[in-house]
């Protein structure tokens, strides 16, 4: 082996003692959560409601039939997330933190209410995101470790490439038929091969996500050559009214809403915001699949007087604002329909039997090591005492 292979190894080896751990549990709950919407639709039936054809309740109407049940709680959040699933309004309760109300949305009937922290989804979520550190802390700890697996696989990838191009062939398949430590290389290296490209796409994805250098990375490389500013095409804007240009007609929100559906009529789900800490306006996003939180458009509206302020039309978007929208979807497979999630899935798996393949690898060479070394001792003492004997004869 070269000295650089050898200084390749050395920091393959290492790194993967350093972040191992994290990426295997990373990675596991990257799995679990890939099917978290179908696995949760198989199980929970309030996630699937009877239309018959009935109009959607207003946006007002959720809200009021949520403050009914919880008089406390400020319903900052709204969700239609398509005909034959229900609504939900995300209520912030202050202390006791926030609450899913699920509502029909045609017949006004509360289905289920649930607080996040409880669903076994969202803990996955939040281990893969934060390791159920504080949030400051973990992703910084997550993001650390996925840029060392992102390196690891790199160099993984020049350590194992076959020099000559016979041994190509064989280089890319595993061989069952071997010794169970030659299959578990085989896993190793090729299995790591195969997901190296979807692994490097995922954790960039997921790095997108969590930090936004990253997320502007991505923008500007997407926008290079355009004279566009990342904070003009991103940055939401505040009311201009100050509560001086009048009171609607009927609720912003209803008017909002109305608007979005007219504008967007091929969008299967709507979300909207009426938060608190964006000053004096009420968003809605409109979203051409069920679930999907790619190719959206969005209406930003005065909540005061129902002014549209800002409209994020998806055709309108900048490359690099597309691709950005794009990081959930492709984050968890579902960018391209269920073969990408069971890419995603399978990539996901074996970047978590990697660290696990890697480590009994390790193990395996260092025994080997340590065997010769005693074979050698061994040799060396019986030649040794061979001629003692001899010389005592003598």
């Amino acid at each position: 082996m070269t000295p650089f292979k050898k200084g390749l190894l050395f920091c393959h080896r290492w790194l993967g003692f350093i972040s191992g751990l994290v990426v295997f549990i990373v990675s596991i709950t990257g799995c679990i959560f890939c099917f978290q919407d179908e696995i949760q639709d198989a199980l929970h039936d309030y996630r699937r409601v009877e239309s018959h054809g009935k109009p959607y309740l207003q946006p007002s109407q959720l809200i009021n039939i949520a403050k009914h049940k919880f008089p406390k709680a400020s319903p900052d959040y709204m969700y239609y997330y398509g005909e034959k699933r229900p609504a939900a309004v995300l209520s912030n309760t202050g202390n006791d933190g926030y609450i899913y109300i699920f509502i029909n949305p045609y017949t006004g009937t509360i289905t289920h209410t649930e607080t996040p922290a409880t669903n076994f989804f969202i803990i996955v979520e939040y281990i893969h995101l934060y390791l159920l550190l504080p949030p400051a802390i973990g992703k910084w700890v997550v993001g650390v470790a996925v840029i060392i697996f992102m390196v690891i696989m790199v160099t993984g990838l020049i350590l194992w490439w076959p020099k000559r191009k016979t041994d190509r062939k064989r280089s890319f398949t595993i061989k069952w038929g071997g010794r169970w430590r030659r299959v578990n290389y085989d896993l190793h290296n090729v299995l790591g091969f195969y997901a190296t490209s979807i692994a490097i796409i995922l954790a960039i994805s997921g790095l997108a996500i969590a930090f936004e250098p990253v997320s502007r990375a991505i923008y500007n490389t997407a926008n290079i050559g355009r004279n566009i500013r990342y904070e003009d095409e991103v940055t939401e804007p505040k009311s201009d009214s100050l509560k001086k240009a009048g009171v609607a007609k009927q609720p912003v929100v209803d008017m909002a809403f109305a608007h979005a559906r007219q504008q967007s009529p091929k969008a299967e789900m709507f979300l909207i915001h009426n938060d608190p800490a964006v000053a004096g306006a009420i968003g809605v996003g409109a979203y051409p699949k069920s679930m999907h939180y790619a190719y959206a458009s969005g209406y930003e509206f005065d909540k005061y007087n129902g002014k549209l302020l800002k409209t994020y039309v998806y055709n309108k978007k900048s490359p690099g604002l597309k691709l950005n929208e794009m990081n959930y979807d492709i984050h968890v497979g579902q960018i391209g329909g269920l073969t990408t999630k069971i890419i995603a899935f399978l990539a996901s798996l074996i970047c978590a039997s990697l660290p696990v393949t890697g480590f009994i690898i390790w193990l395996g060479k260092r025994k080997k090591s340590r065997s010769k070394t005693s074979k050698a001792r061994n040799a060396v003492h019986h030649k040794t005492h061979r001629r003692m004997v001899l010389e005592t004869k003598g």
